[in-house]
């Protein structure tokens, strides 16, 4: 079987095993939408949460064991590197959306990995129809996408704390700090 980017990439399936196991996770919504039907048909509770994920740290690790400890099925959806681009601007991401992806398929408690182009998740969100919805306590303010929708069908949205100080602009910042020549 071929595993598929949103991007339209092929991820090979000449893959080690152990690499494949990995990779297995990552998929595009169609056939992520088709899995996860299964997995609700079982009665698995399915939690959800994006973004860029540029530069993992301890924070997005902190959120993504909090928002499973929610659930039984934890979907990480990223934004393409057109969308970051769009976001973040032109220097912007990192890691291209295929490393991203790959990073946080290895984490244990990432169930899948889905790469969206739009700027907000709502069409993913819309797809994937989650339990629960998780963002970071930053994005009350701004409004949480897809909030109305995952209440409307009777999930639950939940704002995670954050850990004070932990962003990958923090991060992208400090690097630049103590590359930068003195003087």
């Amino acid at each position: 079987m071929l595993y598929y980017f949103d991007a339209g990439r092929v991820v090979s399936p000449a893959l080690t095993p152990y690499k494949r196991m990995f990779i297995s996770k990552i998929t595009d919504i169609d056939a992520l939408a088709l899995r996860l039907r299964d997995l609700k048909a079982t009665g698995k509770r399915i939690v959800f949460t994006n973004g860029c994920f540029d530069i993992l740290h301890v924070g997005h690790i902190d959120l993504f064991r909090n928002a499973k400890r929610l659930g039984d099925v934890l979907i990480v959806a990223i934004n393409s590197d057109q969308s970051v681009r769009r976001i973040k601007g032109d220097k912007r991401p990192i890691f291209d959306e295929v490393e991203r992806a790959e990073i946080l398929s290895a984490l244990e408690m990432v169930d899948f990995v889905t790469v969206f182009g739009e700027d907000t998740p709502l069409e993913t969100i819309l797809k994937v129809r989650p339990d629960i919805l998780v963002k970071g306590a930053d994005w009350e303010d701004k409004g949480i996408v897809g909030q109305y929708e995952v209440e409307g069908w009777g999930g639950k949205v939940v704002p995670m704390s954050l850990i004070e100080g932990r962003s990958t602009s923090g991060i992208i910042d400090r690097i630049v700090s103590v590359t930068r020549p003195a003087g």
